[in-house]
């Protein structure tokens, strides 16, 4: 009901006097529309202006109240829409089948004039009430959705503002934190439905290791100048400090968490990644030399993603390497680096990979 547009109240009844004894009656306060049978009375309930309260007689040839009534019921479009049993039958029993199948009332003929007004004007104000509340209800999830939707950009951009810090420190790196975001996707997206993973990769799931995947580098911030920015060969006293970002960087995330009031899902999945993703499937990885099943999901699927977009990408003391040499590297890491079933993965989406990173290129110099 429009508001300041009179209520609208359809009659059914397959007696004209009846119809014309309560159009009288209503059309002084309502907009009344009538139906002289079942049938009319679907047809019209279903075309504007639509009802706001029906009253229906149960006694009619053809169709009558009860076999109206369900199909009203069954139709979204009328399904809510309040009916009245007014009827001629005003046994006690009546009265309670006639409540039992949904009506919101139950009024016995003769028509009493005052009572039929009261009854339909509590009716229509009870409409009136839950319209209110379920268009409130309507405007708070939508501003419930686009509060959602805000703080989840201003998480991701927190998290991409975060990423770049490492970013900033390591200026050969680029387009590398948008790569390999979506390699992690890709590969999170196939193994979905290896029965072995499909437990623990949800879509939320994937959702949230997307998200995190930015922050796996977090940690070089730590790292000296001398030793990230160095073009050459690390020595291996060198090479130990670079290890430790893997550690300072789930050490920044952990204290992230704890300064949390409640549990960060895509924190948690972070951290696992920040401190695992150069562990080595046989073990020979750091920084705790995990193997196996032992190194998190998460940072299985970073560790490959990792060294792909590594090897094709250029850097001061290397070319890039062409698509197909590094392929026939992670390949030849399966089992030894990268847990088989990643490789296996891999290798299914590996066309997605290349168009990842022929869209997410290096710019050229000038």
């Amino acid at each position: 009901m429009l508001v300041g547009a009179l209520p609208t109240i359809l009659i059914v009844d397959d007696s004209p006097e009846n119809l014309t004894v309560l159009s009288e009656l209503l059309q002084l306060n309502y907009r009344v529309r009538a139906a002289t049978s079942g049938e009319k009375a679907l047809r019209i309930a279903t075309t504007p202006p639509w009802p706001d309260l029906i009253l229906l007689d149960v006694m009619m040839p053809g169709m009558d109240g009860y076999e109206v009534f369900t199909r009203l019921r069954r139709e979204p479009l009328t399904r809510e829409i309040p009916v009245i049993f007014v009827t001629a039958m005003d046994s006690a029993d009546a009265e309670l089948r006639g409540l039992d199948v949904g009506a919101v009332d139950y009024i016995a003929k003769p028509i009493v004039p005052p009572i039929l007004l009261a009854r339909v004007r509590t009716q229509l104000e009870l409409k009136q009430a839950r319209d209110w509340l379920k268009n409130q209800n309507a405007y708070l999830e939508t501003e419930l959705a686009r509060r959602m939707q805000e703080n989840l950009v201003v998480q991701d951009v927190s998290i991409h503002a975060l990423a770049h810090l490492a970013e900033i420190r390591d200026p050969e790196t680029g387009n590398h934190l948008r790569r390999t975001q979506r390699y992690v996707r890709a590969l999170a997206q196939q193994l979905q439905r290896h029965t072995q993973f499909a437990d623990f990769l949800t879509d939320r799931v994937i959702d949230q290791l997307t998200k995190s995947a930015p922050l796996h580098d977090i940690g070089k911030v730590g790292i000296p100048d001398s030793i990230l920015l160095k073009p050459g060969k690390l020595t291996p006293a060198e090479w130990e400090v670079m290890k430790t970002h893997a550690k300072l960087g789930s050490d920044a995330i952990e204290q992230a968490e704890r300064d949390a009031d409640r549990v960060v899902e895509f924190l948690v999945l972070a951290k696992d990644i920040a401190h695992y993703h150069h562990e080595k499937w046989d073990g020979s990885g750091y920084p705790e030399g995990r193997s196996g099943s032992d190194i998190p999901i998460a940072a299985r699927l970073m560790a490959l993603a990792d060294v792909f977009d590594a090897l094709i990408s250029p850097r001061v003391y290397k070319p890039p390497m062409p698509f197909a040499d590094a392929l026939e590297i992670i390949v030849a890491g399966r089992g030894k680096h990268f847990d088989p079933d990643v490789v296996d993965a891999f290798l299914t989406v590996f066309e997605e990979f290349r168009s990842i990173a022929e869209r997410y290129a290096e710019p050229l110099a000038e």
